[in-house]
Protein backbone atom coordinates (compact mmCIF):
# COMPACT_ATOMS: atom_id res chain seq x y z
CA UNK A 1 0.00 0.00 0.00
CA UNK A 2 1.35 3.66 -0.95
CA UNK A 3 2.68 5.73 1.77
CA UNK A 4 0.23 8.60 2.37
CA UNK A 5 0.81 11.43 4.85
CA UNK A 6 -1.63 13.70 5.87
CA UNK A 7 -1.97 17.50 5.92
CA UNK A 8 -3.46 19.76 8.29
CA UNK A 9 -5.07 22.07 5.55
CA UNK A 10 -7.31 19.46 4.38
CA UNK A 11 -9.26 18.38 7.32
CA UNK A 12 -12.65 18.87 7.65
CA UNK A 13 -14.44 18.73 11.03
CA UNK A 14 -18.01 17.83 11.57
CA UNK A 15 -19.84 17.82 14.74
CA UNK A 16 -22.92 15.52 15.84
CA UNK A 17 -25.30 16.41 18.36
CA UNK A 18 -26.29 13.87 20.47
CA UNK A 19 -30.00 13.47 22.07
CA UNK A 20 -30.87 12.10 25.40
CA UNK A 21 -30.21 8.21 24.81
CA UNK A 22 -27.16 9.28 23.64
CA UNK A 23 -27.36 8.71 19.88
CA UNK A 24 -26.46 11.44 16.95
CA UNK A 25 -29.79 13.03 15.84
CA UNK A 26 -30.62 12.34 12.38
CA UNK A 27 -29.92 14.69 9.99
CA UNK A 28 -28.36 17.20 12.45
CA UNK A 29 -24.33 16.88 11.24
CA UNK A 30 -22.38 20.40 11.27
CA UNK A 31 -19.76 20.91 9.04
CA UNK A 32 -17.52 23.05 10.92
CA UNK A 33 -15.31 25.22 8.84
CA UNK A 34 -11.90 25.29 11.12
CA UNK A 35 -8.91 27.52 11.28
CA UNK A 36 -4.95 26.12 11.18
CA UNK A 37 -4.21 25.11 14.64
CA UNK A 38 -6.52 22.83 15.74
CA UNK A 39 -5.69 19.78 18.21
CA UNK A 40 -6.91 16.84 19.77
CA UNK A 41 -5.35 14.03 21.97
CA UNK A 42 -5.98 11.50 25.10
CA UNK A 43 -3.43 10.44 27.85
CA UNK A 44 -3.53 7.82 30.32
CA UNK A 45 -3.10 7.97 33.68
CA UNK A 46 -0.51 5.42 34.95
CA UNK A 47 0.73 4.66 38.39
CA UNK A 48 4.05 3.18 38.93
CA UNK A 49 5.71 0.66 41.64
CA UNK A 50 8.90 0.87 42.60
CA UNK A 51 11.17 -1.28 44.81
CA UNK A 52 13.10 0.33 47.79
CA UNK A 53 14.88 -2.04 49.82
CA UNK A 54 18.19 -2.84 52.09
CA UNK A 55 21.27 -5.27 51.15
CA UNK A 56 20.27 -8.58 51.21
CA UNK A 57 23.30 -11.01 52.91
CA UNK A 58 24.22 -11.61 49.52
CA UNK A 59 25.18 -8.23 48.45
CA UNK A 60 22.33 -7.85 46.21
CA UNK A 61 19.47 -4.83 46.69
CA UNK A 62 16.25 -5.19 44.05
CA UNK A 63 15.86 -1.95 42.53
CA UNK A 64 12.98 -2.55 39.62
CA UNK A 65 9.95 -0.97 39.07
CA UNK A 66 6.56 -1.83 37.32
CA UNK A 67 4.00 0.50 35.96
CA UNK A 68 0.07 0.25 35.28
CA UNK A 69 -2.58 1.92 33.24
CA UNK A 70 -5.21 3.06 35.54
CA UNK A 71 -7.53 4.99 33.36
CA UNK A 72 -7.39 6.96 30.23
CA UNK A 73 -7.80 10.67 30.60
CA UNK A 74 -10.85 12.56 29.16
CA UNK A 75 -9.92 13.39 25.56
CA UNK A 76 -9.06 17.06 24.93
CA UNK A 77 -9.67 19.22 21.75
CA UNK A 78 -9.65 22.27 20.43
CA UNK A 79 -9.94 24.35 17.06
CA UNK A 80 -10.72 28.13 15.78
CA UNK A 81 -13.25 29.27 13.76
CA UNK A 82 -14.65 32.70 12.38
CA UNK A 83 -17.97 34.35 13.67
CA UNK A 84 -19.99 33.88 10.57
CA UNK A 85 -23.57 35.10 10.83
CA UNK A 86 -26.28 34.74 8.26
CA UNK A 87 -29.88 34.79 6.78
CA UNK A 88 -30.83 31.36 5.47
CA UNK A 89 -31.89 31.46 2.24
CA UNK A 90 -34.77 29.19 0.49
CA UNK A 91 -34.77 25.35 1.90
CA UNK A 92 -32.73 23.03 0.32
CA UNK A 93 -30.64 20.00 1.03
CA UNK A 94 -28.56 21.47 3.71
CA UNK A 95 -29.93 24.46 4.54
CA UNK A 96 -30.98 26.22 7.98
CA UNK A 97 -34.50 27.12 6.59
CA UNK A 98 -37.06 28.77 4.47
CA UNK A 99 -38.07 31.95 6.60
CA UNK A 100 -35.31 34.50 5.78
CA UNK A 101 -34.02 33.90 9.40
CA UNK A 102 -30.40 34.45 10.84
CA UNK A 103 -28.74 31.66 11.74
CA UNK A 104 -24.56 31.08 12.58
CA UNK A 105 -22.31 28.65 10.57
CA UNK A 106 -20.80 27.59 14.42
CA UNK A 107 -24.28 27.83 15.90
CA UNK A 108 -24.10 24.27 17.06
CA UNK A 109 -20.96 24.83 19.21
CA UNK A 110 -23.04 27.81 20.91
CA UNK A 111 -25.87 24.99 21.23
CA UNK A 112 -23.48 22.83 23.34
CA UNK A 113 -21.93 25.75 25.35
CA UNK A 114 -25.45 27.23 26.66
CA UNK A 115 -27.96 23.87 26.99
CA UNK A 116 -28.13 20.14 25.40
CA UNK A 117 -27.62 20.55 22.04
CA UNK A 118 -29.75 17.41 21.02
CA UNK A 119 -32.76 18.04 23.00
CA UNK A 120 -35.80 18.86 20.91
CA UNK A 121 -33.82 19.77 18.19
CA UNK A 122 -35.81 19.22 14.85
CA UNK A 123 -34.51 19.13 11.14
CA UNK A 124 -35.69 22.30 9.66
CA UNK A 125 -38.23 22.10 6.90
CA UNK A 126 -39.87 24.06 4.55
CA UNK A 127 -41.90 25.97 7.21
CA UNK A 128 -39.76 26.05 10.02
CA UNK A 129 -37.59 28.50 11.76
CA UNK A 130 -36.92 27.61 15.12
CA UNK A 131 -34.87 24.62 15.13
CA UNK A 132 -33.28 24.58 18.67
CA UNK A 133 -34.87 23.58 21.68
CA UNK A 134 -32.65 25.44 24.30
CA UNK A 135 -30.41 28.42 24.24
CA UNK A 136 -31.00 29.43 20.37
CA UNK A 137 -33.66 31.13 18.78
CA UNK A 138 -33.79 32.31 15.37
CA UNK A 139 -35.84 34.67 13.62
CA UNK A 140 -35.93 37.66 10.50
CA UNK A 141 -34.60 40.00 13.03
CA UNK A 142 -31.41 38.46 14.78
CA UNK A 143 -29.91 35.39 16.29
CA UNK A 144 -30.34 35.30 20.14
CA UNK A 145 -28.11 33.20 22.68
CA UNK A 146 -29.01 33.03 25.94
CA UNK A 147 -27.99 30.82 29.05
CA UNK A 148 -31.52 30.15 30.78
CA UNK A 149 -31.15 26.70 29.90
CA UNK A 150 -27.35 26.21 31.64
CA UNK A 151 -28.40 26.00 35.12
CA UNK A 152 -27.91 21.83 35.10
CA UNK A 153 -25.32 19.55 35.92
CA UNK A 154 -24.53 18.46 32.45
CA UNK A 155 -25.20 20.15 29.19
CA UNK A 156 -25.41 18.84 25.91
CA UNK A 157 -23.13 16.55 24.05
CA UNK A 158 -21.96 15.56 20.48
CA UNK A 159 -19.43 13.79 18.55
CA UNK A 160 -16.86 15.65 17.19
CA UNK A 161 -15.18 13.75 13.80
CA UNK A 162 -11.54 15.13 12.59
CA UNK A 163 -11.25 13.80 9.31
CA UNK A 164 -7.53 13.79 7.66
CA UNK A 165 -7.24 13.90 4.00
CA UNK A 166 -8.80 15.44 0.86
CA UNK A 167 -12.06 14.44 -0.27
CA UNK A 168 -12.18 11.47 -2.63
CA UNK A 169 -8.28 10.43 -1.40
CA UNK A 170 -6.81 8.16 1.25
CA UNK A 171 -8.22 10.08 4.39
CA UNK A 172 -8.49 9.03 8.14
CA UNK A 173 -11.33 9.93 10.14
CA UNK A 174 -10.98 9.94 13.98
CA UNK A 175 -14.02 10.50 16.51
CA UNK A 176 -14.40 12.10 20.00
CA UNK A 177 -17.04 10.74 21.62
CA UNK A 178 -19.32 12.45 24.07
CA UNK A 179 -17.40 15.95 23.81
CA UNK A 180 -18.64 18.63 26.20
CA UNK A 181 -18.15 22.98 25.27
CA UNK A 182 -15.62 23.86 28.02
CA UNK A 183 -14.95 27.17 26.93
CA UNK A 184 -15.30 29.91 23.82
CA UNK A 185 -13.13 32.41 23.49
CA UNK A 186 -14.00 35.21 20.99
CA UNK A 187 -11.40 37.80 19.99
CA UNK A 188 -11.18 41.04 18.11
CA UNK A 189 -8.15 42.36 17.55
CA UNK A 190 -7.73 45.49 14.95
CA UNK A 191 -6.84 44.17 11.93
CA UNK A 192 -8.55 40.75 12.23
CA UNK A 193 -11.57 38.66 11.23
CA UNK A 194 -13.37 37.79 14.32
CA UNK A 195 -13.02 34.56 15.51
CA UNK A 196 -13.77 31.93 18.32
CA UNK A 197 -11.31 29.40 19.96
CA UNK A 198 -13.19 26.64 20.95
CA UNK A 199 -12.43 23.94 23.49
CA UNK A 200 -13.64 21.01 25.34
CA UNK A 201 -13.37 17.66 26.52
CA UNK A 202 -14.77 14.03 25.74
CA UNK A 203 -14.66 10.71 26.41
CA UNK A 204 -12.28 8.93 23.80
CA UNK A 205 -10.57 9.19 20.17
CA UNK A 206 -11.35 6.40 17.87
CA UNK A 207 -11.14 5.99 14.05
CA UNK A 208 -14.64 5.77 12.53
CA UNK A 209 -15.91 6.58 9.25
CA UNK A 210 -15.88 9.78 7.77
CA UNK A 211 -19.83 11.47 7.77
CA UNK A 212 -21.55 12.94 5.45
CA UNK A 213 -22.64 16.79 6.49
CA UNK A 214 -26.13 17.42 6.63
CA UNK A 215 -26.25 21.03 7.84
CA UNK A 216 -24.22 23.10 5.89
CA UNK A 217 -25.43 26.37 4.17
CA UNK A 218 -23.23 29.52 4.44
CA UNK A 219 -20.28 27.78 4.39
CA UNK A 220 -18.69 28.66 1.48
CA UNK A 221 -19.92 32.43 1.74
CA UNK A 222 -17.38 35.40 1.13
CA UNK A 223 -20.13 37.65 2.87
CA UNK A 224 -20.53 36.62 6.23
CA UNK A 225 -17.07 37.61 7.65
CA UNK A 226 -16.73 40.10 10.64
CA UNK A 227 -14.40 43.12 10.32
CA UNK A 228 -13.00 43.88 14.09
CA UNK A 229 -11.88 47.56 12.84
CA UNK A 230 -15.83 48.18 13.01
CA UNK A 231 -16.48 47.13 16.90
CA UNK A 232 -18.20 49.61 19.17
CA UNK A 233 -18.33 49.19 22.65
CA UNK A 234 -21.43 51.21 24.70
CA UNK A 235 -20.67 51.73 28.19
CA UNK A 236 -23.21 53.22 30.76
CA UNK A 237 -23.00 53.01 34.77
CA UNK A 238 -24.72 54.68 37.52
CA UNK A 239 -24.40 55.31 41.17
CA UNK A 240 -27.25 53.02 42.62
CA UNK A 241 -28.73 51.03 39.94
CA UNK A 242 -28.00 49.72 36.25
CA UNK A 243 -28.42 50.94 33.22
CA UNK A 244 -29.89 49.59 29.52
CA UNK A 245 -29.81 51.34 26.35
CA UNK A 246 -27.53 53.99 28.09
CA UNK A 247 -30.40 55.72 30.11
CA UNK A 248 -31.19 54.99 33.97
CA UNK A 249 -34.56 53.92 35.23
CA UNK A 250 -35.46 56.59 36.66
CA UNK A 251 -33.38 59.42 34.82
CA UNK A 252 -30.94 59.67 37.62
CA UNK A 253 -28.14 62.64 36.94
CA UNK A 254 -24.87 60.35 37.86
CA UNK A 255 -25.86 57.96 34.76
CA UNK A 256 -22.55 58.15 32.53
CA UNK A 257 -21.82 56.93 28.66
CA UNK A 258 -18.45 56.42 28.73
CA UNK A 259 -16.93 56.81 25.05
CA UNK A 260 -14.48 54.13 23.93
CA UNK A 261 -13.19 53.67 20.89
CA UNK A 262 -11.22 50.06 21.11
CA UNK A 263 -7.93 49.20 19.61
CA UNK A 264 -8.67 45.17 20.55
CA UNK A 265 -10.42 42.97 23.22
CA UNK A 266 -11.40 39.52 24.35
CA UNK A 267 -14.38 38.07 25.87
CA UNK A 268 -14.36 34.20 27.19
CA UNK A 269 -16.84 32.27 28.50
CA UNK A 270 -16.12 29.04 30.16
CA UNK A 271 -18.29 26.10 31.90
CA UNK A 272 -15.36 24.95 33.87
CA UNK A 273 -16.10 20.97 33.24
CA UNK A 274 -14.45 18.43 34.88
CA UNK A 275 -14.90 14.95 33.70
CA UNK A 276 -15.88 11.65 36.13
CA UNK A 277 -13.90 9.07 35.43
CA UNK A 278 -14.12 5.39 38.01
CA UNK A 279 -11.08 3.87 39.82
CA UNK A 280 -11.56 0.25 39.79
CA UNK A 281 -8.74 -1.89 40.17
CA UNK A 282 -7.46 -4.93 37.69
CA UNK A 283 -9.22 -2.33 34.14
CA UNK A 284 -8.20 0.51 32.28
CA UNK A 285 -10.70 2.98 33.21
CA UNK A 286 -12.68 5.15 30.47
CA UNK A 287 -13.81 8.58 31.45
CA UNK A 288 -17.78 8.08 31.87
CA UNK A 289 -18.83 11.93 31.64
CA UNK A 290 -18.72 15.47 31.74
CA UNK A 291 -20.05 17.84 34.98
CA UNK A 292 -20.14 21.36 35.05
CA UNK A 293 -18.58 23.98 37.18
CA UNK A 294 -19.11 27.42 37.78
CA UNK A 295 -20.33 29.57 34.67
CA UNK A 296 -17.23 32.36 34.19
CA UNK A 297 -17.90 35.22 31.51
CA UNK A 298 -15.10 38.20 31.60
CA UNK A 299 -13.04 39.18 29.13
CA UNK A 300 -10.87 42.45 28.84
CA UNK A 301 -10.55 45.61 26.16
CA UNK A 302 -7.54 47.76 25.66
CA UNK A 303 -7.99 51.63 24.49
CA UNK A 304 -5.73 54.91 24.37
CA UNK A 305 -5.52 56.91 27.14
CA UNK A 306 -7.36 60.13 26.45
CA UNK A 307 -8.81 62.96 27.95
CA UNK A 308 -12.06 64.40 26.49
CA UNK A 309 -15.21 63.86 27.96
CA UNK A 310 -16.37 60.64 29.30
CA UNK A 311 -13.00 59.23 28.41
CA UNK A 312 -11.22 56.30 29.38
CA UNK A 313 -9.35 58.78 31.12
CA UNK A 314 -12.45 59.47 33.13
CA UNK A 315 -13.10 55.83 33.73
CA UNK A 316 -9.47 55.29 35.67
CA UNK A 317 -10.46 58.07 37.44
CA UNK A 318 -13.69 57.17 38.43
CA UNK A 319 -12.66 53.48 39.58
CA UNK A 320 -9.66 54.14 41.23
CA UNK A 321 -11.26 56.97 43.44
CA UNK A 322 -14.06 54.64 44.45
CA UNK A 323 -12.91 53.54 47.34
CA UNK A 324 -16.46 52.52 49.22
CA UNK A 325 -18.17 50.07 46.55
CA UNK A 326 -17.74 46.85 46.75
CA UNK A 327 -19.04 45.16 43.53
CA UNK A 328 -19.03 47.79 40.55
CA UNK A 329 -21.64 47.87 38.22
CA UNK A 330 -21.71 48.88 34.26
CA UNK A 331 -23.29 47.81 31.22
CA UNK A 332 -21.23 46.67 28.44
CA UNK A 333 -22.45 46.35 25.05
CA UNK A 334 -20.42 45.15 22.69
CA UNK A 335 -21.06 45.16 18.67
CA UNK A 336 -18.08 43.72 17.10
CA UNK A 337 -18.55 44.61 13.58
CA UNK A 338 -20.24 47.62 13.96
CA UNK A 339 -23.15 49.30 15.70
CA UNK A 340 -25.45 48.93 12.26
CA UNK A 341 -23.02 47.24 10.13
CA UNK A 342 -23.95 43.57 8.81
CA UNK A 343 -22.61 40.92 9.54
CA UNK A 344 -22.00 41.67 13.38
CA UNK A 345 -22.51 39.89 16.34
CA UNK A 346 -23.59 42.05 19.72
CA UNK A 347 -22.41 40.63 23.56
CA UNK A 348 -24.50 42.65 26.18
CA UNK A 349 -22.95 42.48 29.77
CA UNK A 350 -25.37 44.60 31.99
CA UNK A 351 -24.05 44.02 35.22
CA UNK A 352 -19.81 43.75 34.72
CA UNK A 353 -17.85 44.56 37.42
CA UNK A 354 -14.35 46.19 36.81
CA UNK A 355 -11.45 45.97 37.65
CA UNK A 356 -8.68 49.01 37.91
CA UNK A 357 -7.42 50.16 34.59
CA UNK A 358 -3.83 49.28 34.11
CA UNK A 359 -1.92 51.67 31.77
CA UNK A 360 0.22 50.34 29.04
CA UNK A 361 3.22 52.69 28.49
CA UNK A 362 3.72 52.42 24.39
CA UNK A 363 4.20 55.07 21.71
CA UNK A 364 0.74 55.89 22.54
CA UNK A 365 -0.20 54.96 26.33
CA UNK A 366 -3.00 52.85 26.27
CA UNK A 367 -5.59 51.43 29.12
CA UNK A 368 -6.26 47.70 29.54
CA UNK A 369 -9.67 47.06 31.39
CA UNK A 370 -10.61 43.52 32.44
CA UNK A 371 -13.72 42.92 33.25
CA UNK A 372 -16.33 40.22 34.96
CA UNK A 373 -19.70 39.56 33.89
CA UNK A 374 -22.36 38.79 36.38
CA UNK A 375 -26.17 37.89 36.66
CA UNK A 376 -28.61 39.81 38.78
CA UNK A 377 -28.05 37.88 41.76
CA UNK A 378 -26.01 34.84 42.35
CA UNK A 379 -28.80 31.98 40.85
CA UNK A 380 -29.19 34.20 37.74
CA UNK A 381 -28.62 32.95 33.85
CA UNK A 382 -28.55 36.56 32.51
CA UNK A 383 -24.57 37.44 33.10
CA UNK A 384 -24.53 37.82 28.91
CA UNK A 385 -26.89 37.96 25.88
CA UNK A 386 -25.53 37.24 22.33
CA UNK A 387 -26.83 38.13 19.01
CA UNK A 388 -25.96 37.29 15.83
CA UNK A 389 -27.19 39.35 12.33
CA UNK A 390 -26.47 38.24 9.04
CA UNK A 391 -25.76 40.07 6.23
Amino acid sequence: MADTLFFSRDTKVYVAPLNASGAEVAGAIWEIPVLDGFSFSQATNSSEITLNEMEASGGGSRRGRKMFNDSYAPAEWSFSTYARPFKSAAYAAGGADNQVAHHAVEEALWAMMVGNAGAGYTVPSASQVSVWAQGLTQDGTDLEIDFDDSNTSTLGTANIYFVLGKTGETATTYKIANCCMNEASIDFDIDGIATIAWSGMGTIITEASAPTATRYEAITSTTNFIRNRLTQLVMTTADDHLLSSGESADGDSDAETYNMTLTGGNITISNNMTFLTPETLGVVNQPLGHVTGTRTVGGSFTCYLNSATDSSMDLFERIIEDTDTITNKFDLNFKVGGASATPRIEFNMAACHLEVPTHSIDDVISLEVNFHALGTDISSTNELGIKYIGA
